[in-house]
């Protein structure tokens, strides 16, 4: 009897335990259970064991031996490997050491997991503003429009000295600040909401606010400066007598910083005032820095050296970063780029034998020598702020004059959102909105929980400003000819010339795409990499030999998890959401396992070689970064209470998220170089072509009839976009038109089926509205509502012409230059 079960009870025996304790994570157990069965199963049998089925006892028994008798496992197995990683590992210099170091692990280390835990995901909550954080955008941030005229400010190059009095009187320098040195004291999640707000105002205001916000001078004072700079600097930051910038950035160094700088200082003794000060003298050449023109107080980076030992033994301390005040000998500093015209102040500045005492140093002589530490630890937070607040205001500016250019515009007797052609770019901007807007609410959260999540900071950076790109084009598509032809009345034209500006800073997203989402995060957010990468460089065995046997003991699990959710269908894990959006967050599980996998795998055949196959990396950051924003998406769509209002949206983006992933884990699988190590993927699940379809066009449909006419979706996810003062050019003018559109959208119906019943004739258009009073069908108020609605909507969709001579195509011309309004070709007549 057993021998003719032995096939089925070997399976359950062996399978169903081991695959439990597998799944679990729990590798050196599920080995012990098969083990221990598959050596005691030939005592079951009536017949004497034969050679083989000693071989087999013999050699399980002897791996189980190796597995728990640790002294025995490092000496035969444990040593070996050890060497062999020890050749292949690249080495790792001490600004690449700081960089990984720089920030924590947090929501990333969960999808590299390969399981992540969704209900620990849910349970942290949105952020939240105190009401004097409310009371501060209702009030100062909402009261910027009345020094705001950004075609006035782009010819000018500059925004307006009132504006920028008015910033700094009011505390928009200092949010960063506690209120014990005079400054708002504001919140991550409030940082955000005050720059995405004013994003959708200027764009150079939101530069101008995200600057003393963000690395530089307040930020760095604040984690490292001593007691005595904190009381001196602070105060005066905040209440804006001082003007920060903080120079990085040189012609030769730029994503190389550390490694290609050449600003240096020496450690020297000069005499003031009678008595020898220990001090520095600095040289350096800077560009791209933001405020710089109008700064008084400079944050410079630069290689320390002590040649006569006055600190020390040690010649070259290394980066370290001083505040110079801009009006010290040898200081220059004034000249401005002209970044794509967009009138933020950014700049030059230069220094030549600057002297300065040594505790100019931030965090004084203890300081030097830890600047790259310090910028890494304060970018990983605050990259992940600034950037992708911006962003999110920007996008939502865009997705709100196109969905309302959309709503006023006719062709063809129907408003041009009608038009699938147009709703699909549409649809796209809504998702994208949600996408950013979900993005750094999981970003601020994170950093005021006290995280530095650098990966995750990375990956908002990138993927908001990629967005935005998206966004802004597809909004130019929609809006067309109103969108190319500058003048007080084009919202968007700002937005097209501001974007590259954000792909490029703070890291450029080449560089932050293929080297540091991935290339960070493969090291930092793994749980045993770095336990692996200092064992070996401390030539600790035993710590090697418990990072070595988890990792191990992570690759079967995850290879067990990723064959497991694929066989599946992605349906037998669990699920906080019905209907598909519960189905998508199965399958970003699912994903989450292949990606780990994958992971593993390519830092196992390409070893050190790895960074410099940037297409390999490129593709997994891709993957990482669409998991991490549909967990983003997921996790705002819950803390919103999951309203039925934003239901598809929400569904359209996950399978967005999943069908991206897929892509990228696809074209990582289809180009890896070891084939073998592909083919051994293949088999454990991974894709190897998208095997999902995205949302259909029926769900985009649905979705772009939600957005029209200032639906209560298209205000949600346009919630930051700060109004206009009535009657001013631009999204003024469009909303006041799209307001009587709308009401006149009744008499507009009554027409057309008065012509589908032949009681009207539909031409000659421009007397349809005084025949329809006529023959009764609208009565005198809605014959006045379609006459206001057709002005609005020629007002609307009117373009901005000039006076021969002051066109703003001209190199200069004067700022009160005349712009008249002219109607678009083959626009619109009273129409039904």
């Amino acid at each position: 009897m057993f021998e003719d079960a032995s096939p089925l009870l070997l399976c359950l025996l062996i399978g169903v335990p081991a695959l439990w304790l597998l799944l679990a994570g729990k590798v050196r157990w599920a080995w012990t259970v098969a083990g221990a069965i598959l050596s005691a199963l030939p005592l079951l049998s009536p017949e004497p064991p034969t050679l083989t089925d000693q071989i087999i006892r013999i050699g399980f028994a002897m791996l189980l031996v190796i597995g728990f008798i640790a002294p025995l496992r490092r000496w035969w197995i444990t040593s070996m490997v050890m060497g062999i990683v020890k050749k292949v590992l690249p080495a790792i210099s001490d600004t690449e050491r700081e960089a990984l170091e720089g920030g924590t692990v947090w929501w990333d280390g969960e999808i590299f997991s390969g399981a992540p835990d969704w209900k620990h995901w849910f349970s942290l909550g949105p952020a939240q503003l105190t009401a004097r954080e409310r009371e501060f955008i209702d009030g100062p941030v909402a009261e910027l429009t009345q020094f705001v005229d950004n075609w006035k400010d782009r010819q000018d190059g500059s925004i307006s000295d009132e504006a920028f009095d008015f910033l700094a009187s009011r505390g928009f320098f200092g949010m960063i600040i506690p209120e014990s040195y005079g400054g708002l004291g504001f919140s991550a999640a409030a940082m955000s909401a005050v720059i995405s707000h004013v994003a959708t105002l200027s764009n150079a205001l939101a530069i101008t606010v995200m600057v003393p916000n963000s690395l530089g001078p307040g930020e760095l004072l604040l984690h490292y400066g001593t007691d005595a700079q904190k009381d001196r600097l602070l105060p005066l930051l905040a209440n804006g007598q001082e003007i920060p910038c903080f120079a990085l950035t040189e012609p030769g160094a730029g994503s190389d910083a550390a490694g290609s700088m050449t600003s240096d200082g020496v450690v020297v003794e000069q005499e003031v005032d009678g008595q020898k000060i220990l001090g520095i003298r600095l040289n350096w050449d800077k560009r791209y820095i933001t405020l710089a023109p109008r700064a008084t107080l400079v944050g410079v980076a630069f290689r320390l050296h002590d040649p006569d030992h006055l600190l020390g033994q040690v010649d070259d301390l290394g980066i370290t970063c001083a505040l110079v005040s801009a009006d010290l000998d040898g200081v220059e500093i004034g000249e401005r780029h002209d970044p794509l015209g967009v009138p933020f102040l950014n700049g030059p500045t230069r220094g030549r034998d600057v002297w300065v005492p040594i505790d100019a140093v931030i965090g004084g002589e203890g300081g030097c020598g830890k600047g790259w530490r310090m910028l890494m630890q304060c970018l990983s937070a605050g990259r992940g702020i600034s950037l992708p607040s911006s962003s999110a205001g920007g996008a939502q500016l865009c997705l709100r004059v196109a969905a309302t250019h959309a709503s006023v515009r006719e062709q063809f007797g129907l408003p041009i959102g009608r038009f699938e052609g147009v709703q699909e770019p549409l649809v796209r901007c809504a998702s994208s909105s949600y996408a950013l807007d979900a993005l750094r609410g999981i970003t601020t959260l994170a950093v005021d929980r006290g995280e530095k999540p650098a990966v995750i900071s990375a990956i908002a950076k990138a993927f908001a400003t990629e967005r935005l790109r998206e966004v802004v084009n597809d909004s130019m598509d929609i809006v067309a000819g109103n969108a190319i032809c500058r003048g007080p009345r084009n919202e968007l034209a700002n937005a097209y010339s501001a974007v590259p500006v954000g792909i490029t800073v703070e890291g450029a997203n080449i560089l932050t795409r293929t080297m540091i989402i991935f290339g960070q995060g493969a090291v930092r957010c793994h749980p045993f990499v770095t336990a692996e990468l200092e064992a070996v460089e401390k030539a600790d065995l035993a710590a090697f030999d418990r990072a070595f046997w988890g990792h191990v003991g992570f690759v079967v699990s995850n290879g067990t998890r990723s064959l497991f959710h694929r066989l599946s269908g992605y349906r037998l894990t669990g699920r906080d959401f019905d209907g598909i959006i519960g189905r998508c967050q199965q399958r970003l599980t699912g994903l989450s396992a292949h990606f780990a996998l994958s992971s593993d795998i390519a830092m196992a055949s390409l070893g050190g070689s790895l960074k410099r196959k940037e297409h390999l990396t490129g593709r997994l950051a891709d993957a990482l970064s669409w998991i991490a924003v549909g967990s983003a998406a997921l996790k705002k769509f819950h803390d919103d209470g999951r309203p039925d209002r934003d239901a598809e949206l929400v569904q359209y983006l996950m399978e967005t998220c999943v069908l991206r992933t897929e892509e990228a884990l696809a074209g990582f699988v289809q180009n890896l170089p070891h084939r073998p190590a592909a083919w051994a993927l293949r088999l454990l699940g991974v894709p190897g072509r998208a095997i999902t379809l995205g949302p259909s066009d029926r769900l985009a449909d649905r979705i772009a009839a939600d957005l029209l006419d200032g639906s209560a979706l298209i205000r949600s996810l346009t919630e930051d976009v700060i109004s206009r003062p009535a009657g001013s050019p631009g999204l003024a003018t469009l909303e006041a038109a799209l307001e009587k559109i709308v009401a006149s959208r009744g008499d507009t119906e009554a027409l057309k089926d008065a012509i589908r019943a032949k009681r009207l004739e539909k031409h000659p258009a421009s007397t349809l509205v005084e025949r329809g009073r006529a023959a009764g069908v609208i009565d005198e108020e809605g014959e006045r509502r379609l006459r206001e609605a057709d002005l609005a909507r020629r007002e609307a969709i009117t373009v901005d012409s000039f006076a021969a001579g002051s066109c703003p195509a001209t190199e200069q011309y004067p700022t009160d230059s005349a712009a008249t309004s002219v109607m678009p070709e083959g626009h619109d007549e009273p129409s039904a």
